[in-house]
């Protein structure tokens, strides 16, 4: 029997090298989708249809954070639920509701906005907040855009190479928007598993909700801290469920910021949906604020459960007087 030729050996060997190679390139390539589309294991989000209790959505917390400060930007400016969906899609496709630090030619951020087009510094268009108010700026000058083509609005402000991309984001945008605005009740969830980040406690919370919803947010609220050694930020209100000093649902232990949302214009239908928002938020960004639990009206979702819902307080609890406080209160791990 003939041995195979040095030269066919070599040959061999690039072969079997090759094929390692474009193996290692394909699960290169897969890991790196499962990162842009919110995979490789990363603790989980979803959000459901309050509809049909079918549709849902699952995201990433980092895509949960973006998405939730992208809305409460629109709400502070009193903008529709119809300008955070518009927003929350053209994000989506733009960035994957990332804040990216690259792009086409110089874009960057959620939006993938250019400053090189007037859209602001680098520095800014990478602040959250910022890129969404510049978005709101540009789309509340398209005329009539509530009443245009999800698409065609955004395509006005993003005068993108592909104009009809942004239609296929427009269920997912509509789900989100309807829980981060606080219209469907209960329906968002993270698991938020404790130790992803560190404890950051109240005056992190207090940061984290001016940053998204301006000062207001804690004035209006009333904003009061289960904290000796904090000062509330408003003259404190009555926190939901405390008896001498002690909550029901965690006490008085300097983890707990109680937003008592307060009496305003509108119905009380209005109030409520106010409250989701915040309560929402909280839980969008309980990774990486590490909050361990939030309740409101009635409902409280804890980090780290495996089914990550929104259970009742139950009966002869603290739901009855939470419901009727409409207190959000949003607790961070030790």
């Amino acid at each position: 029997m003939l041995e195979p030729s040095p030269s066919r050996k070599r040959h061999g060997r690039l072969v079997r090298s090759g094929a390692a190679s474009v193996v290692l390139l394909a699960v290169a390539g897969y890991l790196a989708v499962q990162y842009v589309t919110g995979g490789a294991g990363a603790p989980g989000c979803e959000v459901v249809s309050a509809e049909d209790g079918r549709t849902t959505y699952e995201f990433t917390p980092e895509q949960a954070v973006n998405a939730a400060t992208i809305t409460a930007v629109g709400t502070a400016r009193d903008l529709p639920e119809r300008a955070v969906t518009i927003a929350l899609a053209t994000a989506l496709q733009e960035s994957t509701l990332r804040n990216i630090d690259y792009g086409d030619r110089d874009s960057l951020g959620l939006f993938q906005q250019r400053p090189s087009q007037g859209w602001g510094t680098p520095e800014e268009i990478m602040d959250p907040a910022y890129s969404a108010a510049r978005f709101y700026d540009e789309l509340v000058e398209v005329p009539d855009y509530t009443r245009l083509p999800l698409t065609v609005a955004a395509q006005r402000v993003q005068r993108s190479g592909f104009p009809d991309a942004y239609a296929k984001h427009e269920t997912d945008a509509r789900l989100l928007a309807a829980a981060l605005t606080g219209r469907s009740a209960a329906t968002l969830t993270c698991e938020g598993r404790p130790g992803t980040a560190r404890a950051q406690g109240p005056a992190a919370v207090r940061a984290a909700l001016v940053r998204d919803f301006g000062q207001d947010v804690l004035q209006s609220a009333g904003t009061a801290v289960d904290d000796a050694s904090a000062a509330p930020t408003a003259a404190p209100a009555p926190t939901a469920g405390t008896t001498g000093g002690t909550g029901g649902t965690g006490g008085s232990d300097g983890r707990t910021v109680t937003l008592p949302v307060a009496a305003g214009p509108g119905t009380e239908g209005r109030l409520e949906r106010r409250g989701w928002q915040l309560a929402h938020w909280a839980v969008a960004n309980a990774s990486s604020l590490r909050i361990e639990r939030v309740s409101y009206a009635g409902r409280e979702w804890t980090a780290g459960n495996t089914d990550s819902k929104w259970r009742p307080t139950g009966a002869g609890s603290t739901g009855g007087a939470e419901r009727a406080a409409g207190a959000v209160r949003i607790t961070s791990a030790r």
